[in-house]
């Protein structure tokens, strides 16, 4: 797997576009700069859905011409493996949103390392199999 191709999860650019956190604004500004970042289609819809203002949603609407845009692609395009994924994260004992399986699924197909502020993607990591860190 690829680590120069990243998704960045809708957790760390909500907190990226708040500011305030310097470091993380340090980190995410490196990894722009340095690799490959892949903005999946529910990450661009989530951020969307919190967006408080309409140039908000311009310039999340700009990540479309600026990064890699992942779809899920024809035919079922991950939904089916989604769901799965989270039916297996359910029977393991982790409730974790179809939305972060979704995402998950991508990374895989796609060879990208997830970075997310969210702790279950940490039991995503071994299910999923993927590539993840959570700062």
């Amino acid at each position: 797997m690829s680590v120069d191709k990243v998704i960045i999860d809708t957790s760390v650019w909500i907190d990226y576009f708040r500011g305030g956190d310097l470091s993380l604004s340090q980190m995410v500004d490196e990894i722009i700069n340095g690799g490959e970042v892949c903005v999946p289609g529910i990450v661009l819809a989530e951020l969307i859905q919190g967006a408080k203002s309409k140039r908000e949603i311009s310039i999340i609407e700009d990540m479309i011409e600026t990064f890699t845009f992942l779809d899920t692609g024809p035919g079922n395009g991950g939904w089916v493996e989604a769901g799965r994924l989270s039916y297996d994260m359910k029977k393991a004992g982790a409730a974790v949103h179809l939305a972060d399986c979704l995402i998950a699924v991508l990374a895989r197909k796609n060879g990208c390392r997830v970075i997310t502020r969210d702790r279950h993607f940490q039991a995503l990591k071994s299910i999923a199999k993927i590539e993840s860190t959570t700062i």
